[in-house]
C-alpha cells in the first residue's frame, strides 16, 4: 500500500471516530478510539513511541513521544485544541525529521467537521 492509500485509510478512521464522538473530549480518548478503529481496518501501529534526539553522535532521551506511527510509515500527531498553532505543525515536521519518515498527519478532533482538523505534512528531507 502506498502512502496516499495509507493516509486515506487513516483519515477515514479519524472521520469515523469523530462522527461517533464529536468534539470536546480529551486527546487520550481520541487516541484510544482511533487505535481501535485502526485495528478494525487491520492497520499495524505503535503508540506513544519514544523519539530520541541524535546530538553529536549520541542518542539522547529528551522525553519526546510520537502519539501513533501507522505501518512504520506515517506519524499521527493528535490534538484536541481550539486552534491548531504553527508550533503544532512545527512539532510534527520535527518528529518526521527525527524519525526519518516522510509523511505525517496532524489530526485535531476539536472541530465541528473532522476534515477541518486534518493537516498533512511532508518531510522533503528524508534520508535514504
Amino acid at each position: 500500500m502506498d502512502l496516499n492509500q495509507l493516509s486515506n485509510k487513516i483519515v477515514g478512521a479519524a472521520i469515523e471516530v469523530h462522527k461517533a464522538l464529536g468534539p470536546g473530549l480529551l486527546e487520550s480518548t481520541y487516541e484510544e478510539c482511533l487505535c481501535h478503529e485502526l485495528k478494525l481496518h487491520e492497520l499495524r501501529f505503535d503508540r506513544q513511541v519514544s523519539l530520541p534526539v541524535k546530538y553529536k553522535g549520541q542518542e539522547l532521551d529528551c522525553g519526546y513521544r510520537i502519539d501513533v506511527i501507522v505501518e512504520q510509515s506515517v506519524i499521527l500527531e493528535l490534538k484536541a485544541v481550539d486552534t491548531v498553532l504553527p508550533i503544532h505543525k512545527a512539532q510534527l515536521l520535527t518528529y518526521l525529521k527525527l524519525a526519518n519518515l516522510q509523511l505525517g498527519l496532524l489530526l485535531n478532533f476539536n472541530t465541528s467537521l473532522m476534515r477541518d482538523g486534518i493537516y498533512r505534512m511532508v518531510n522533503n528531507f528524508k534520508k535514504d
